[in-house]
């Protein structure tokens, strides 16, 4: 059984950091697409940033240089290490996973790349 499990939200000050983390199991995450994805509400989901099965990253633009992300294949889990915080970045972020098989060509940063998801994480900056 696929299960996707995210971790590590929470508050955080504006300048602030806070790392999320996405547990795996009934799959190997190295060889699945595996993304950060975000929604406030009333808004569509977004992607926040991703990997593909060959270890190349992807980031939204407004993101990048802030946040990364990075795979523990050993332990099956990625992690989404957020700093210099905004306001805006208040979410709820999910973790999110594609077979190898359909997501060579997607645009992982996108929602509709994904089939597998997790419950989401709030994550809240504060000014």
């Amino acid at each position: 059984q696929v299960q996707v499990v995210e971790a590590g939200g929470g508050s955080a000050p504006s300048g602030g950091s806070l790392r999320l983390s996405c547990t795996t199991s009934g799959f190997t995450s190295s060889t699945y697409c595996m993304g950060w994805l975000r929604q406030v509400p009333g808004k569509r989901r977004e992607g926040v940033a991703a990997v593909d099965i060959d270890g190349n990253t992807s980031y939204r633009d407004s993101v990048k240089g802030r946040f990364t992300i990075s795979q523990d294949n050993a332990e099956n889990t990625i992690y989404l290490q957020m700093n210099s915080l905004q306001p805006e970045d208040t979410a709820m972020y999910y973790c999110a996973a594609a077979r190898s098989s359909s997501c060579q060509y997607a645009d992982l940063l996108s929602r509709s790349a994904y089939t597998y998801w997790g419950q989401g994480t709030q994550v809240t900056v504060s000014s």
